[in-house]
C-alpha cells in the first residue's frame, strides 16, 4: 500500500507532455513508473524485480530522468528514484489507469514485496545491534508513546502541507506525522539508518515518503520550502547545534512552525562514552536564544519529566516555535501565510 500524493499538478506544456508520454510508450518504462508509484526504489531494486541487466535498466531510468516523469538523487554510492511531482498531472492518471492484479504487473508487485522484505530483513538486522544502546537512553526518560502524545498535542489540528524531518534516524517522527502531511520529507546523514527508516515507513504502508540523505547542517532544500519543521532528539549528538538549528530555521516557510524535542541538561557523562552524546542537554533560554537569532520565537515549551524521581532520568523537552514580530516586520513579505 502507498500513500496518496496529495499535489496541485500544473499544466505541462504540449511539446513536453508529448515527449512525456512518448518515453512512458514502451513496456518496461511503463512497469517502471507503476513500481515507482509504490515508492522511491534503487537501480538494483528494479534489476532485481524485472530481471534485466543493470544497464539495461539505467538506460531506461535516463530517459524518464530526461521526460521528467522520474526524479534521481544520490545515497551514498547508491542512486534512488521516485516519480516527479513536476508532471503528477501526466503521469498520476496513467498509473491509476492501469489493471494491477494481472501479469506483468501482478508479478512486478509480488517480487516488488520480496525486495522489500529482504529489506526490511537487512534494516532489521542492522538495528539490532543498536537496540541495546537505544533501549538504555528510553529507559532514563518518559516513554515515547508519551512524547509522541505531546509532540500532536503541541501541533495541534493545523493542517500540514510540507512537512520535513531533520535526523530522521529509524523514521519515527516521519510515522507519527507524514499521514497528516500532503508532502513529507526525511533527511539523514547515514544510508544505513536512511535504509532502516525506508524499511520501517514502507511496513506502515508510508512508501511514497521522500528520503535524502544530507548534512543537518547544510540541508540541500531552498528557504522556506516547509511549513513544519521537525529536529527530533538530534541536537546533542552535534558539535554545532545552534547551526543545524539556524539552518532549519531557514526551512521555515512563512508562516509556518518549527518543533523542537530533545534533553533538558543532566549530568549523565555516561552518555558521552556510550552513546555518543556531545552536549548533556540544554536549557530553555539557550535554545530560545538560538532561535531568536535564527529569527524565530518560542511560542511553546514543554517538560516531560519522569513519572519517577529517580536517579539518572532525563526530563524530555518540547519547543515549538514560529517566526518572530520582529523577523515579520524586517520582511513583511515573510508575513504571508
Amino acid at each position: 500500500m502507498s500513500i496518496e500524493r496529495n499535489l496541485v499538478a500544473e499544466p505541462v506544456p504540449f511539446a513536453e507532455a508529448l515527449g512525456a508520454l512518448r518515453a512512458a510508450a514502451e513496456e518496461s518504462r511503463l512497469r517502471i513508473l507503476a513500481l515507482l508509484a509504490e515508492g522511491e526504489l534503487s537501480v538494483s531494486d528494479l534489476t532485481d524485480i524485472l530481471g534485466q541487466s543493470q544497464p539495461r535498466i539505467s538506460r531506461h531510468l535516463k530517459l524518464l530522468v530526461e521526460a521528467g516523469l522520474i526524479e534521481r538523487h544520490r545515497e551514498g554510492a547508491w542512486a534512488f528514484f521516485r516519480l516527479s511531482e513536476s508532471r503528477a498531472g501526466l503521469v498520476d492518471p496513467l498509473i491509476a489507469g492501469l489493471d494491477r492484479q494481472v501479469p506483468p504487473l501482478s508479478e512486478d508487485r509480488a517480487r516488488l514485496e520480496a525486495v522489500r522484505g529482504q529489506r526490511a530483513e537487512a534494516a532489521q538486522s542492522f538495528f539490532a545491534r543498536l537496540a541495546p544502546k537505544w533501549d538504555r537512553l528510553r529507559s532514563l526518560h518518559v516513554p515515547e508513546t508519551a512524547v509522541e502524545a505531546a509532540v500532536l498535542d503541541a501541533l495541534g489540528s493545523r493542517s500540514i502541507q510540507s512537512l520535513i524531518d531533520l535526523g530522521t534516524g529509524t523514521g519515527r517522527m516521519l510515522g507519527l506525522l507524514a499521514p497528516r502531511a500532503a508532502r513529507a520529507t526525511g533527511l539523514d546523514s547515514s544510508h544505513a539508518m536512511l535504509s532502516v527508516a525506508r524499511a520501517n515507513l514502507e511496513r506502515m504502508g508510508l512508501s511514497r515518503v521522500d528520503l535524502r540523505q544530507g548534512d543537518i547542517h547544510a540541508p540541500p532544500f531552498g528557504r522556506g520550502s516547509f511549513d513544519l519543521v521537525v529536529v527530533h532528539q538530534v541536537l546533542h549528538y552535534l558539535d554545532d547545534p545552534a547551526r543545524a538549528l539556524r539552518e532549519a530555521s531557514r526551512l521555515v516557510a512563512p508562516g509556518g512552525r518549527l518543533l523542537v524535542v530533545d534533553f533538558a541538561p543532566h549530568e549523565l557523562e555516561f552518555l558521552r562514552e556510550s552513546q555518543a552524546h556531545r552536549r548533556l542537554g540544554f536549557a530553555p533560554e539557550q535554545i530560545a536564544g538560538w532561535l531568536a537569532d535564527a529569527g524565530l520565537a518560542a511560542v511553546e515549551t514543554r517538560d516531560l519529566a519522569p513519572m519517577a524521581q529517580a536517579e539518572h532520568q532525563l526530563t524530555v523537552t518540547l519547543w515549538l516555535a514560529a517566526e518572530s514580530r520582529d523577523a515579520i516586520e524586517a520582511d513583511p513579505q515573510r508575513a504571508v501565510a
